[in-house]
């Protein structure tokens, strides 16, 4: 009977097309501007490592002057100074540990047919790749010794490979960034998380990937400058020795631990290590000290804004507007059909086949809706994409968002036909027939 009901709703479609095409126009256009929206909110705010994204912990310190602070003060700091990534990478806590800021550096092709290149990239330690489910193409990262030395060498993107080496394998292959030459011992793959949920302060939140990782240590050596922001709460020492020895705050440290039940044991930890901090001079303030796992240092970076929440709920209000509307619409498509109602109910049609029938027929609009208003979607998230490389990323629609566009459309077609479809079960025969 679905089937027979199902064919009665395309071919009802045809009775009155200029209003049918009204409706369908009204739900898409309503469904189009809540899906595209709601994509973009869905793209911004989910999960982007959700197997262990309560395995990742960001601590962070509050190494300010003791001046003007009141107890209970919003911790104001989102990264750590140079001698605090130091101590934790040598803590020992959890699987593994990484500090980490961004660089840029000029890339010398070993070509000379290329020109030299700005890059942007990272200088984290080896941990980060297993730590952020790095995918590697060619090679492999650095080695823990490499780390311990120093040593010039480079993952390159795989983007950055292709266009200094082709497909040719690079590994081994050596090209000059911060003056010295890099040996190239790895390529990853595409990689390019979003939000860059491990590295939300000091750069991008959303957009391409890095061109490069060199180690932290080598980094340091070069005294690469870095690509993003710094909190200095006191003066510092002149120099790059005396920026390395001060409280200014300018990397990101990450842990990862073997499950999510060992973060009171490194919230503890963290707290003792403040505490020796405090009897060596530092971290005077005594402030309560900030343990946050991937979402909920997502959720204190604001990496979706307010601006985005409320976009989304004024598209749901406007596709209840069109609710609305289609209602109104509904209403007189089936209000001309009460004789054929009336017939049908004389022929012995209960007030349940009548309902059933009609209700198949709202939501073969809707589907007919969720196909245009999926199509003035992708235009919408197109015209979205042009503002900007960060909103590019972020305005495509995946498999979910597709799936939950016609699942809308229906449900939203379903429910619009609802009051319409009562009035139309409660035709009296009688006067119906009457009337003929």
């Amino acid at each position: 009977m679905f089937n027979y009901y199902f064919k009665l709703g395309v071919r009802s479609l045809r009775r009155n097309p200029a209003l049918t095409a009204l409706m369908v126009l009204t739900l898409a256009i309503g469904v189009a501007a809540s899906v595209s929206t709601l994509t973009i909110l869905h793209m911004m705010s989910g999960d982007p490592i959700p197997h262990k994204s309560d395995r990742l912990f960001v601590p962070i310190f509050d190494v300010a002057p003791v001046d003007n602070y009141k107890p209970g003060d919003k911790l104001r700091e989102n990264q750590v100074s140079y001698p605090d990534v130091m101590n934790l990478l040598k803590s020992g806590q959890g699987i593994r540990r990484t500090g980490v800021y961004g660089v840029s550096a000029p890339i010398e092709p070993p070509r000379k047919d290329l020109p030299a290149f700005s890059g942007n990239g990272m200088a984290p330690t080896r941990d980060f790749f297993a730590m952020f489910d790095v995918p590697f193409l060619r090679g492999q990262a650095w080695s823990a010794q490499d780390d311990e030395r120093g040593a010039d060498v480079v993952v390159l993107s795989r983007e950055i490979a292709e266009r200094l080496f082709g497909e040719s394998n690079p590994v081994g292959q050596r090209i000059t960034m911060l003056g010295a030459p890099y040996t190239i011992v790895g390529v990853i793959d595409k990689w390019a998380p979003q939000p860059r949920y491990y590295r939300i302060v000091g750069g991008e939140q959303f957009g391409k990937g890095e061109d490069f990782f060199i180690p932290l240590s080598s980094a340091i050596r070069h005294e690469a400058q870095r690509n993003g922001g710094m909190n200095c709460s006191e003066r510092a020492e002149p120099g790059y020795e005396g920026t390395l020895r001060s409280n200014c705050t300018w990397l990101q440290f990450w842990f990862e631990t073997e499950s999510s039940a060992d973060r009171a044991a490194l919230q503890q930890y963290i707290d003792s290590y403040a505490a020796e901090q405090r009897k060596l001079g530092r971290m005077k303030r005594a402030a309560p000290n900030g343990l946050f796992n991937v979402n909920e240092w997502m959720e204190e970076r604001g990496v979706v804004g307010k601006d985005t929440k409320l976009s989304a709920w004024l598209a749901f209000g406007f596709l209840l507007l069109c609710l609305v509307n289609t209602i109104g619409l509904l209403l007189a498509k089936f209000s001309v059909r009460a004789a054929e109602v009336g017939i049908r109910r004389a022929l012995g049609a209960s007030r349940r086949e009548i309902f059933r029938q009609f209700l198949i027929e709202s939501a073969v609009v809707g589907l007919a809706g969720g196909v245009l208003g999926l199509i003035l979607a992708f235009g919408a998230l197109a015209l979205l994409a042009m503002q900007g490389s960060e909103v590019a990323v972020v305005a495509r629609m995946d498999m979910t968002m597709l799936a939950f566009t016609f699942v809308l459309s229906v449900l939203a077609a379903i429910v619009a036909g609802l009051l319409p479809t009562w009035r139309a079960c409660q035709v009296t025969p009688a006067l119906q027939l009457k009337s003929q």
